[in-house]
């Protein structure tokens, strides 16, 4: 994928997955310091949103403070579910690119007349409903994406809420950041084997396995909305614990950074099951075929992403698909 390419850059899609480049290399990490100070505060975090608002962002935000031992409460939750629950000693995050979506906003309504005093809200837009139902707020940096398929702002909201994490930790990740945007641009236009693509075209099914911190999952929403095909989800290990019974002949599995404990594992179940398997990973894997990227340390989930889009993108090219244009797929799943 490139912009050198008129196939590629009459896209807006193509050309807001590489305008994640600069969206990184301008992002402050001091922007989220007023969240982090109510945390301070509550020892409790709760991240809200729909779809690719929350995935990634709150995913790899929790995975990230795990990680770190930090000794926050750290909880993920869709806007319905958690207007069920008791949030009054919780900082809540509410995440949503255009700042109109209703359930998001009911969430946020619903906090606001309740006094909560530690609600805020993260999204593209100055002013919005959203907004102006929290405490507080940060606009993105990215601006307002015209392609359907959130990208940019994906990744700048992972980077909002995972510096919460860091404010927390004490920990200055400027360093971290600073080769982190030329890794971006290099996993965004690694040359994708035809073989690869010709084997997603193939697939009745395109399944994507990994860690559970949002980037296997946003992959598989990607995949439908980009490539418009049938996509999986397998968290973990899951693709080794039955889900082989239901694969069928030339389906696909991407295993995102797989666990090198496992590799025998999985190379006996996906041969007994017919499949291809990619690995997307900074080293070599045993399987059928490996995507290398670059290491970006702790910041390697973000360049695991961009590696997937790559591979959605020349899939969906190769077909002739309008990357901007879903037939049914809305710019904002459900407005108020």
């Amino acid at each position: 994928m490139n912009l050198n390419e008129s196939k590629y850059a009459q896209y807006y899609l193509v050309q807001e997955m590489m305008g994640t480049v600069p969206t990184v290399a301008k992002f402050d990490p001091a922007c989220s310091k007023f969240v982090a100070d109510s945390v301070r505060k509550t020892g409790k975090i709760l991240f809200s949103g729909e779809g690719s608002s929350r995935l990634l962002p709150a995913k790899n935000s929790r995975r990230v403070a795990l990680t770190m031992g930090l000794d926050v409460n750290v909880q993920i939750e869709g806007s319905h579910q958690a207007s069920g629950y008791d949030l009054s000693h919780y900082t809540v995050l509410i995440d949503s690119n255009s700042g109109r979506t209703k359930e998001a906003l009911m969430l946020a309504k619903k906090l606001q007349a309740e006094g909560h005093k530690d609600t805020f809200a993260l999204s593209a837009n100055p002013d919005t409903p959203i907004r102006q139902a929290c405490v507080d707020g940060h606009v993105l940096g990215c601006g307002w994406e015209e392609a359907v398929a959130a990208t940019k702002s994906v990744i700048e909201q992972g980077l909002f809420c995972e510096s919460i994490i860091w404010h927390l930790a004490g920990k200055d990740m400027k360093p971290a950041l600073k080769d982190l945007p030329a890794q971006l641009e290099t996993a965004l236009t690694l040359e994708i084997p035809a073989e690869i693509v010709e084997w997603v075209k193939g697939a009745h099914t395109i399944y994507f396995s990994g860690y559970n911190d949002g980037v296997a999952e946003e992959l598989t929403l990607k995949t439908n909305e980009i490539t418009r095909r049938k996509s999986d989800f397998l968290e973990g290990t899951y693709a080794v614990h039955g889900i082989e019974e239901v694969m069928q002949d030339g389906d696909i599995v991407f295993l995102v950074n797989p666990i090198p404990a496992e590799y025998e594992k999985f190379q006996t179940v996906f041969k007994g099951a017919n499949v291809h398997v990619v690995a997307i990973d900074t080293k070599p894997t045993p399987f059928e075929r490996t995507i290398i990227v670059p290491d970006a340390g702790l910041m390697q989930p973000y360049v695991y992403l961009c590696a997937g889009w790559n591979i959605l993108v020349e899939v969906a090219t190769s077909d002739g698909i309008n990357l901007d244009k879903p037939e049914r797929a809305r710019k904002v799943g459900n407005e108020m």
